[in-house]
């Protein structure tokens, strides 16, 4: 059991996220990976069932949660850590690249408030980094590609990849978001597939491959270098890079991109609320030629 951590699942479908609550035996000292946090896009309104279920577990269970810890600043679902922060007094922790994904969003949103260094944050790690959960110890791996930011949490026999891997019948992350980019997704990906063939492989997403009726999301790394449809020995870098650059290219935007970049990358938290007590987030508009220049021609009139 020394290397073996204890690990709990949670599944969102409405986004087809895995979040994960992962403890010590020795200590009992646990962890939670990609907390989600309930966003109804056409409403506004927010919810923390999601995360109320991992606090919930953890409780039955008697493990302490010492750390929030996130893969990277997700684009397709909303940062829990806060809240669970607040409840547990956790501390939150994100690879030290996401600074550069800070300073890709700030202009595109015009967040003339948001840092750039990374202290909204509680902790950055670098890659090869060590720390303790408990007994055990995490290594954190920098497995950029998907965006700039990506780590993957190895602790005893189990990895954790957020988006970098998908099971071997889906294949592989998308690597077209600013930032992206596929042969360092390949690289990070060859270096995930070094670790022993046994290493346990955690994922952060599964959408059901075709002809498969359930969901999974762990794997090991031998089953992905035998088997992955994207990824499995023998396929080159150039081969990869070509498939991933013109699969992305059919890939639709994520539904809550834009509110979940505008959240994680500032930890989770929401942009302040205004004189009305209201907080918003900002959509920005790209406005064809034609159209812009009817809705200036208008204004001038």
């Amino acid at each position: 059991m020394a290397d073996k951590p204890m690990i709990e699942a949670f599944f969102d479908e409405s986004t087809n996220t895995i979040s994960y609550l992962v403890a010590d035996p020795a200590t009992r000292v646990a962890a939670v990976l990609d907390p989600v946090l309930d966003f109804d896009l056409p409403s506004g309104e927010v919810d923390t069932g999601s995360a109320d279920r991992i606090l919930a577990m953890a409780e039955d269970k008697g493990w302490h949660i010492a750390m929030v810890l996130e893969t990277h600043a997700h684009a397709d679902h909303l940062s829990a850590a806060p809240y669970i922060k607040a409840k547990t007094r956790a501390w939150i922790g994100i690879g030290e690249h996401i600074r550069d994904v800070q300073k890709i969003f700030r202009p595109v949103f015009a967040f003339d408030d948001l840092k750039t260094d990374g202290s909204d944050f509680d902790r950055l790690f670098a890659d090869g980094e060590r720390f303790a959960l408990g007994a055990l110890e995490i290594e954190a791996m920098h497995t950029p590609g998907h965006t700039p930011a990506d780590l993957t949490y190895r602790i005893g026999n189990a990895a954790f990849v957020g988006d970098t891997l998908f099971m071997p019948d889906y294949g592989t992350a998308r690597a077209d978001f600013p930032g992206g980019n596929a042969r360092q997704l390949y690289k990070s990906i060859r270096r995930l597939l070094s670790l022993p063939d046994d290493t346990r492989l955690f994922l952060c997403h599964d959408y059901k491959a075709p002809g498969r009726d359930e969901y999974r999301w762990e794997t090991t790394v031998g089953e992905e270098r035998r088997t992955s449809i994207h990824v499995h020995d023998g396929v080159s870098e150039d081969d990869f890079v070509a498939m991933r650059e013109a699969r992305d290219a059919t890939l639709a935007v994520p539904k809550l991109l834009l509110p979940s970049i505008q959240v994680n990358i500032r930890a989770g938290r929401f942009p302040n609320a205004e004189k009305n007590g209201v907080r918003f987030l900002r959509i920005p508009v790209k406005i064809k030629a034609e159209v812009e220049a009817s809705i200036s021609a208008r204004d001038i009139g």
